[in-house]
């Protein structure tokens, strides 16, 4: 690695910290984390005395895992593709240009600043959660590895995937034509009820993607072992779980960087005062 790209990946994570400290004192910017989060925690309270036929645990305990999961991919997608769609409107993104560290600091600094927002709210969610349900397991060290392994991963996949999603979204506006797909792999993703009790079809077009994955590794970090008998082969299937999402990590990782440096290069001042006049006549 160059030293000019050690000097960029330095000035993306010292950027990170400051969109960071920013954002901790921004209302909007509070409410798109506590939000979902929020409603994570309601949806749990719901379900702590749901049962599930021949579970050791209850429905709200079997779901805590796979709803953290959710947050890490739907919350890094989501947040890295508005971010993404709103600096493109309001400028930031034609100054990152020219600012150090050029465009590879600018995604440095928005995955820092999202993924520590996200690990604050997967943070919340434990608290909450371990003291409510009962049954999960978090006090050896091999499960809490197993966590940081499983959330590190996704963190290093969902983001990127939403940096690319984001560098082909050209306008805000669009962020419903994101959120309507996800949802429906939320729904086939066995984060509300185990995967196996859907079509196979369906069971094999969730595990294409990463949430399917992200749910299974937080289950296997926080359920006990015999939880495995509801998934699908009646096992937790480690490797190739951290082998998708690995996948998922690198394809996106080398798409992001070059498709961030391709909208860059259309940027320009016209263009943004276009975008700015087509969201002014929306409203």
């Amino acid at each position: 690695m160059s030293t000019n790209t050690l000097h960029e990946y330095r000035t993306g994570w010292k950027r990170g910290l400051i969109e960071t400290k920013i954002s901790l004192t921004s209302p909007g910017d509070l409410m798109g984390f506590i939000m979902p989060t929020g409603i994570a925690i309601v949806v749990l309270l719901f379900m702590q005395r749901a049962e599930f036929e021949g579970a050791p645990v209850s429905l709200g305990s079997m779901n805590m895992p796979s709803l953290i999961g959710m947050n890490v991919v739907f919350g890094g997608i989501t947040a890295m593709v508005g971010a993404l769609a709103m600096d493109r409107t309001n400028g930031t993104l034609l100054r990152a240009k020219s600012m150090p560290g050029g465009m590879t600091g600018y995604l440095v600094g928005h995955l820092v600043s999202t993924a520590l927002f996200i690990c604050v709210t997967v943070v919340v969610l434990l608290a909450v959660g371990l003291p409510l349900f009962d049954g999960l397991e978090f006090g050896t060290p091999d499960r809490w590895l197993m966590f940081v392994a499983v959330l590190l991963m996704g963190l290093i996949a969902a983001l990127p995937i939403g940096a690319v999603i984001g560098a082909l979204l050209d306008n805000p506006r669009n962020m419903g034509l994101i959120m309507l797909p996800i949802m429906g792999l939320i729904a086939i993703s066995g984060i509300f009820y185990p995967i196996t009790a859907l079509p196979g079809w369906l069971q094999g077009v969730g595990q294409v993607f990463p949430i399917y994955w992200m749910g299974l590794g937080m289950r296997h970090a926080l359920l006990p072992d015999a939880m495995a008998a509801v998934e699908i082969g009646g096992e937790w299937r480690t490797v190739t779980m951290f082998a998708v999402l690995a996948l998922w990590a690198v394809a996106s990782m080398a798409l992001a960087p070059r498709l961030l440096r391709r909208m860059s290069r259309r940027e320009s001042g016209s263009a943004v005062a276009a975008r700015r006049a087509d969201m002014q006549r929306d409203w």
